[in-house]
């Protein structure tokens, strides 16, 4: 433990990537197989299950600690963060700990899951007496399910890559599903994770996927990627990009965050493929009275449900969207160009001649005008503009060009102007800034005009703009609900989403998607801001 909460320290004081890797080497050369295994677990973005309650960790730091609730109150609120208050306010240890980050996970945190109360408190009391601050602020993090580390798993990827002196791309492969809970992370499991390469590599975990091919975003005019019958069109669907993996006799579906969700689509887990093959696509809900894509409204009512009934099955069915032919009769195809993977798909699809296994159609024209003109009626076909892939590209992974290039081709958001009406901290480095923000449009119904929220949001400000934001707020605090502060509207933003739904949860009637700050709005001013009316014409825009 005392090795990794110095790793995870030295990761979060610092922005510098070189240093990041340096350190992650460091650790990864020195550390005990079981414990790096655990690890790599968590810095690739695995995430910890809560072992223990907020509210238990709260009440027995308090009683350990000995102060009193209201002063341990305000020392979170100045704080920001409960593990981090925890680990300060608590008195020196009286022992000294060398158990490893593996044996912390499996014997002390794991058994805490459902134990007694006074169990609880009892391992507590004997855990925070054995750690220092540093030490204790990772336990926390863990027991609580909030941990979290500034580190992108492309950095985890090539630091394990130069510690095994192999390809970082063969790394990237061995790693997908090593996060997705269902199998704990072993010793055994890091020294082949490490191993130098070998001829199967794909088979080295069964219904093991492989690294995505990432899309980048296309900024300028497409005309300038060249002659337009050198691409291939597709159309970009919004809903969980997916690898359906058949081996060994079964059928896994991965999400692209490296989740094993076969269970949640029974039907997309019945699909008949041969053995050997991996399918990259899109899963949907299908709306078979339009024949098109439903709203990702629906797909998130089929997410949620760990119970799916037979009612739910047959209003909301899923379909998977192929996109992509990565395996075939157990050959890894990836190599072939996008072109000729293409034509693999189209026979796969064919033969496989299922409903529920669909093929991305291709979008023929004659010219980028023509497509640019067809890209206008995306939200009516409920999706989010096209994909763009260069005819000799080969299946990279992550999002790279080395290899020829997708480029996605979205259309631009929705947008409108809201004023900022509540505010609260950040978390880690941000914790002392405000930085989640609420923001309202007006509602001029009832006779009465007022502010009503519809969104929050935390991204898209430099660190300079937030530093601006934040001493504003503080000027034109109007009242405060613990570490929430209600601000007299003064702030205009551009906030941009992906979609828009009623919603009977929000006050505003409507709940929108992917909302982040676009600009901030100095030219306007409050009484100018967009009406909950402009918000409904939106919604009323948007297809069935």
């Amino acid at each position: 433990m005392r090795e990794f909460a110095r790793l995870y320290a030295e990761l979060d004081e610092t922005t510098a990537t070189n240093r990041k890797l340096e350190a992650l080497q460091n650790y990864f050369a020195s550390a005990a197989p079981e414990n790096a295994a655990w690890a790599v677990y968590f810095l690739a973005g695995g995430k910890p299950r809560q072992a223990v309650p907020s509210r238990l960790l709260w009440q027995y730091a308090i009683e350990y600690s000995g102060l009193d609730e209201w002063l341990f109150d305000e020392c979170y609120q100045a704080v920001g963060d409960m593990a981090e208050t925890i680990a300060h306010i608590l008195p020196p240890p009286q022992l000294r700990s060398d158990v490893g980050l593996a044996e912390w996970m499996e014997q002390r945190i794991g058994p805490l899951r459902g134990a007694d109360p006074g169990a609880i408190r009892e391992a507590l009391f004997g855990y925070w007496n054995e750690l220092d601050w540093r030490e204790r602020f990772l336990l926390v993090k863990l027991i609580g399910g909030g941990f979290r580390v500034g580190v992108s798993k492309l950095l985890v990827t090539r630091a394990l890559a130069n510690i095994a002196a192999v390809d970082s791309k063969l790394i990237a492969q061995r790693l997908m599903g090593w996060t997705d809970g269902t199998v704990r992370p072993t010793a055994a499991g890091f020294l082949k994770l490490i191993a130098p390469q070998s001829d199967e590599e794909h088979k080295l975990r069964g219904g093991q996927p492989y690294p995505f091919f990432l899309a980048h975003q296309l900024q300028g005019e497409p005309s300038a990627l060249g002659d337009v019958h050198e691409w291939l069109v597709e159309w970009k669907y919004d809903g969980i990009r997916s690898q359906l993996v058949r081996r060994g006799g079964r059928n896994y579906l991965w999400s692209r965050g490296e989740d094993l969700i076969t269970e949640r689509f029974p039907e997309l887990a019945a699909i008949r493929l041969p053995e050997g093959t991996v399918i990259d696509g899109e899963v949907l809900v299908w709306s078979a009275e339009r024949d098109a894509p439903a709203p990702f409204a629906d797909l998130q009512k089929r997410i949620g449900r760990k119970n799916l009934s037979a009612k739910l099955l047959a209003e909301l069915p899923a379909v998977l969207v192929a996109y992509d032919l990565l395996e075939l009769d157990g050959v890894d195809t990836r190599a072939l160009p996008q072109h000729e993977r293409r034509v693999l798909l189209e026979t796969a699809v064919a033969q496989a001649a299922q409903p529920m296994l669909k093929i991305s159609p291709l979008v023929r024209s004659g010219s980028w005008d023509e497509l640019a003109a067809l890209r206008e009626a995306s939200r009516e076909r409920c999706v989010e503009g096209m994909m763009l892939k260069a005819r000799g590209a080969r299946y990279g992974v992550g999002r790279t060009k080395d290899v020829g290039t997708w480029w996605k081709w979205k259309i631009d958001p929705y947008s409108v102007d809201a004023v900022l009406i509540y505010a609260q901290p950040g978390s880690g480095r941000r914790a002392s800034l405000y930085t989640d923000y609420t923001f309202g449009v007006w509602d001029e119904g009832e006779g009465e005009r007022k502010l009503v929220p519809f969104a929050k949001a935390y991204s898209g400000l430099t660190d300079a703009e937030i530093a601006q934001v934040d001493a504003t707020i503080r000027r034109t605090t109007l009242e405060k609900f613990g570490p929430v502060r209600v601000v007299r509207p003064t702030m205009v933003f551009e906030i941009g989403f992906e979609g828009i739904q009623k919603s009977t949860r929000h006050k505003a009637g409507v709940a929108v998607r992917f909302p982040r700050i676009l600009r901030r709005r100095d030219d306007k001013a409050v009484e100018e801001a967009d009406t909950l009316d402009t918000l409904k014409g939106l919604l009323a825009a948007v297809a069935p």
